[in-house]
């Protein structure tokens, strides 16, 4: 389509003799246009929709909204935005490439041509989901796990292999490199991306969707992305525009600097909190003020990392001199450098640290007045302050095993425990836990546990106890913190202090250490630290995300059996970002987050009923008790191995060949064609049923009649309770589907690692083991009651549906609040709309999963203000007729259609937001309506 300038923007830019087409922000002033009053992030939208304008999908009209956008006033005008590229994980990435094969197939079924299915913008994947920690604590750990993936993920990996051949700008980053965030900010961000045609070097604002809820991380280096679903990730590589309405942007002012003591981690926790109180949800949040100049490059892309656990689509720090810096320090050519500090400037983007720009809402935070602080045991935004730590696990395990008892004698939560700024955590001289401890044997009996003696398990010949709150999983992991080097060193030198000291970890704690990236371990190795923590048990178990999404692994055989046995409430402690329930591993009930260091810490403690400030830590080989404050490092001691021990050399060595991969990698049999022949008998990658049967033109949309309940959700349902992941349990229906075609359960691997299989995918969906279906009172996990039989009988969710589909019944969902929240899983609307759910019905929704929800042809629709299931009396057990919804067909959106539940009526207001998504609707998906649109 060609290309419109209504406004004269496109203007030379020359930089070091080399020169280059923008389309200047400044040509709107001149029409007397507000330009740089705009927030950061919508000056690079805007910028988006100059150089993009057609005339038909972006118009000078969408470039006039946006220029003179009402701070105050709520979303409601639409806009196409037109991402430079796309980012892929393997776990979402592989079903996208999936989906991309079958649409090849339908075009080629419909009568076009089937390479008109390739991306039409740079497609990055990076496999860093299917590493799993199956060997922990051994030198050879890495290289075991590595071979165990290869061999459990080679059809997937042969698959992704053909993908590279099959589709044109289409590149793959092979196993054992990193995580895809890590590498997105250390790597494949250009910060300003520069596209070459007929001789013409355009330069621009890079900018990226990715097909994980963490994508923002790279918003730390000034570049706009977000995350969405797989769905809408092969829209935009297949050149189509996202549409999104213009939101309301948050000016997160910024003062001060961090304290002693206080860490990246800490930082964003707070942020996490203070956001999620603000309601941040599609909105989006701009760091600027004087503080701004403080925050190193790895803090800002730490906060930027943890968007989706306040909610916000991005939270983006604008361009400086930290940003040169950080790309210098990673190995950026001079040439790039160059650039990007020359466009920022000439277009505006150069932070100015006394601007304030027009924004919709204001936070402020003096970091100063940052503390240690955790997160959990089941929610990213629920920060402890650490002062605070024991008091609160105490609470919230009397909580979860319904009892209460007094609290230890000793123990007083009205005494407040600080430290100072200026030291790093300290002891109490004397105080509740003064009695030494046994190394081994947690001594305190943990707040509200029922009266019995601890378990006594034996390990290596040893007899230990354990108790509820045993730490079970210490997990430096996570793409959140493992590219941040400061938190990174200081987890090092804590290890390094501890072991001099004769600290060890206690034997119960399965360790393990994932890097974002290889340049981790080649720093601590420079730095001399890796012994330390291998030392503690800290050895390297892969380069990707492990304990973070599920792939933890077993518990040590021996807890394993005294958790299930005694029913004990066990902790695992862990940098990443997500805590939620049953996503850390399904032994373990409760989990936190915090920083690398800390999770050394607990590890050494081996319980989170302990009080770190006033507690030993354990006995050293002096026979002298340990506290944090004898191994916490000093921001100095930090400061000294960063300098000393990294440089840019690492990143240009460990980047300069990262698609080629290791010899492993290099030597897979890879199939050929354009067309994938797909094996029946995979269990791995299918041929998915979306396009079955697909009419060249679509059917016009109908009422929901007859429906019946397939769940009734409550409040905060998360992708991770809908979207299988995880380990597949060997009573599961997928466990069933598995078995009958021959897999072992030892060869069951993860459900993320089938996600290639819809028939593994749709047997999981609904199926956390922490998922609560009020249709099927005392039940947990993937139950419902099946309808179609006399006396509703409690059924697996799978096998109900399997009953409806075959009478002939479409099924809806009813929910609470922030029904979605959480990882942008494709698998989370692939898997209901399979089901046979035809509509979600619930009080708000969590953006990217409505968004995924209208991608699969699933309708949303949202209860009347105030209205709930509870207020309007639905027990679930109702037929629901949903009428209004041909108004579609008309090309209208209606504002609500009339839903009748039994004896009760209600409006429903439609979450159809743009008519883009009433498209995607009336085409029963995103993907049939790129298909068909690429048919003329």
């Amino acid at each position: 389509m060609a290309s419109i300038d209504s406004f004269n923007a496109k203007s030379p830019l020359q930089v070091g003799g080399k020169s280059y087409e923008i389309y200047r922000l400044d040509a709107l002033t001149q029409a007397g246009l507000d330009v740089a009053s705009l927030p950061y992030s919508l000056k690079i939208l805007l910028e988006n929709l100059l150089r993009t304008e057609n005339g038909t999908d972006i118009t000078a009209d969408d470039i006039h909204a946006l220029a003179n956008w009402d701070a105050n006033a709520q979303p409601s005008r639409e806009i196409a935005f037109t991402p430079a590229r796309v980012v892929l994980q393997d776990f979402t990435g592989v079903p996208a490439v999936v989906d991309l094969a079958a649409m090849r197939e339908a075009m080629q079924a419909l009568g076009g041509s089937a390479n008109r299915i390739n991306p039409l913008a740079p497609v990055e994947l990076v496999i860093d989901h299917s590493v799993i920690v199956d060997a922990f604590g051994t030198n050879d750990a890495f290289q075991r796990n590595v071979e165990i993936e290869y061999g459990r993920n080679l059809e997937r990996y042969q698959f992704l292999r053909w993908g590279q051949n099959a589709f044109d700008d289409f590149k793959v980053v092979p196993p054992g490199t990193g995580i895809v965030h890590q590498v997105n900010l250390e790597h494949l961000s250009r910060v300003v991306f520069v596209n070459e045609k007929d001789g013409v070097a355009t330069a621009y604002p890079d900018t990226c969707v990715g097909t994980d809820s963490h994508t923002p991380m790279v918003n730390g280096l000034g570049v706009v992305a977000w995350g969405v679903g797989g769905i809408e990730a092969e829209a935009a590589m297949l050149g189509q525009p996202i549409s999104m309405l213009i939101p309301r942007v948050v000016g997160f002012k910024l003062t001060g600097a961090l304290p002693e003591g206080s860490t990246a981690t800490d930082l964003v926790l707070t942020i996490t909190e203070m956001l999620r109180k603000h309601r941040v949800v599609g909105k989006f949040v701009e760091f600027y003020g004087p503080g701004v100049a403080a925050v190193p490059l790895a803090n800002r892309a730490t906060i930027g990392n943890m968007s989706p656990e306040y909610g916000s689509t991005i939270s983006i720090f604008p361009i400086d001199q930290v940003t040169l810096d950080y790309m210098t320090l990673t190995g950026r050519s001079s040439e790039q450098i160059a650039l990007v500090e020359a466009y920022a400037k000439a277009q505006g983007l150069w932070h100015d640290e006394h601007a304030e720009p027009r924004y919709s809402e204001r936070l402020e935070l003096d970091l100063s007045t940052v503390v240690p602080s955790i997160a959990g045991p089941k929610r990213p935004q629920d920060r402890i302050e650490l002062t605070d730590a024991q008091q609160s696990f105490r609470g919230a395990l009397s909580e979860l095993i319904g009892h209460t008892e007094a609290k230890p004698q000793g123990y007083d939560n009205d005494v407040e425990q600080t430290f100072p700024a200026s030291d790093p955590p300290s002891h109490a001289e004397s105080g509740p836990s003064s009695k030494e401890p046994n190394d081994h044997v947690q001594q305190a009996p943990a707040a509200g546990r029922d009266q019995r003696d601890p378990v006594s398990i034996t390990l290596n010949g040893t007899q230990y106890q354990i108790d509820h709150g045993a730490v079970v999983i210490a997990a430096i992991t996570s793409c959140t913190n493992t590219s941040n080097p400061t938190v990174m060193i200081a987890a090092a030198l804590l290890a390094k202090k501890a072991v001099e000291l004769g600290l060890t970890r206690k034997p119960w704690v399965k360790t393990s250490l994932a890097p974002g990236s290889r340049v981790v371990t080649d720093y601590y190795e420079r730095a001399g630290l890796t012994p330390y923590l291998e030392a503690l048990g800290f050895n390297l178990v892969g380069y990707g995300c492990t304990t973070c999404i599920g792939n933890s692994g077993p518990l040590i055989p021996e807890v394993s059996q005294a958790v299930t046995g005694h029913d004990l409430a066990v902790v695992s402690v862990l940098s990443g970002n997500r805590n939620f329930e049953g996503r850390i591993h399904a032994e373990v009930k409760m989990n936190y987050l915090m920083s690398p260091p800390l999770v050394v810490a607990y590890a050494l403690a081996g319980t989170m009923d302990i009080d770190l400030f006033n507690s030993p830590l354990g006995t050293g080989k002096d026979g002298k008790s340990v506290y944090l404050k004898d191994v916490w490092p000093s921001a100095s001691e930090v400061a000294a191995v960063v300098e000393s021990s990294i440089e840019s050399g690492m990143y240009r060595s460990g980047y300069a060949d990262v698609f080629a991969g290791d010899e492993r990698w290099r030597g897979l049999p890879t199939p050929e064609g354009a067309i994938f022949d797909w094996d029946a008998e995979s269990t791995y990658v299918r041929q998915p049923p979306y396009f079955q049967g697909m009419p060249r033109n679509p059917e016009p949309v109908s009422d929901i009649t007859g429906a019946r309940v397939l769940a009734k959700l409550g409040d905060s349902v998360t992708t991770d309770h809908i979207s299988p992941a995880g380990s597949i349990a060997k009573d599961s229906p997928a466990a069933t589907y598995l078995t009958s075609h021959g897999v072992a359960p030892a060869d069951f691997n993860s459900y993320g690692s089938r996600r290639g299989n819809h028939e593994v995918m749709i047997r999981g969906t609904f199926a956390n083991v922490r998922l609560r279906n009020q249709l099927a009172p005392g039940t947990e996990g993937g139950y419902t009651r099946d309808f179609t039989q006399a006396d509703a009988p409690v059924s697996t969710i799978f096998d109900a549906s399997t009953a409806y589909i075959k009478a002939g019944i479409p099924l809806v969902i009813l929910a609470g609040k922030e029904y979605g929240s959480g990882s942008s899983r494709d698998w989370a609307a692939k898997g209901t709309v399979l089901l046979g759910v035809r509509a979600v019905i619930a009080e708000s929704y969590e953006r990217i999963h409505r968004s995924n929800l209208l991608g699969m042809g699933v309708l949303p629709l949202q209860y009347p203000e105030g209205q709930t299931t509870e207020s309007l009396g639905l027990t679930g057990e109702e037929a629901f007729d949903i009428i209004g919804v041909t108004d579609l067909n008309s090309g209208d959106i209606p504002k609500t259609v009339k839903v009748k539940a039994g004896d009760v009526q209600f409006e429903a207001q439609v979450r159809i937001d743009t008519p883009s998504e009433a498209a995607y609707y009336r085409h029963g998906g995103i993907m049939q309506y790129v298909l068909r649109s690429l048919l003329d």
